[in-house]
């Protein structure tokens, strides 16, 4: 999934429009501890490139449907992807990072590449990060699990017992209904 930059523009200035498809297998397996999310859709990636000596601009479109586990309930579902971006790309070389320095809002859409080649995989899964929700949900008014016995409160009811009582406090309750038998 790479895009090589040697082949546009050999005398300066180039323009090229790219509009692929990469199957949900072509992003490798997920990692169990890594991956918030799974792909389960093909990737539709169509963007405008426009270098101009070293820089390159890249502007798209990123298109495809995220499986998340729900947050509450521990059920999947999917959300679908839209995904416009617009990026700025430099040679890893540019990059000294000698001093400190202010970060300005260039810098938030600045990425780089190495040896004439655009990591396409590395741009697609930083638009897939950019859309992770905070903490995902099925529905908004998902009721999530019981946290007695583990049902799922969406689908059915419990009879567990939600009255929660604090155990360091049961000497003293002993003593209260002590009190009120006599």
């Amino acid at each position: 999934m790479q895009l090589d930059l040697s082949q546009l523009g050999r005398h300066g200035r180039a323009d090229e429009h790219v509009d692929r498809t990469f199957p949900p297998s072509a992003f490798g397996p997920p990692a169990a501890d890594a991956e918030d999310y799974r792909i389960v859709a093909p990737v539709h990636l169509s963007m405008d490139v426009h270098k101009d000596r070293d820089a390159v601009r890249v502007k798209g479109q990123l298109q495809t449907t995220l499986r998340f586990e729900c947050g509450r309930c521990l059920e999947p579902f999917d959300v679908p992807v839209n995904s416009e971006f617009e990026l700025r790309y430099i040679p890893h070389a540019h990059n000294t990072g000698e001093a400190e320095r202010e970060v300005d809002e260039d810098d938030l859409l600045t990425a780089f590449y190495r040896d004439d080649m655009l990591d396409l995989g590395e741009l697609m899964r930083e638009q897939f990060q950019l859309v992770l929700p905070m903490k995902p949900l099925c529905r908004d008014d998902c009721k999530g699990l019981c946290s007695g016995c583990g049902t799922n409160l969406n689908r059915e009811t419990c009879t567990c017992s939600h009255k929660w009582e604090d155990q360091r406090l049961a000497a003293l309750r002993g003593l209260l209904d002590r009190s009120k038998e006599k």
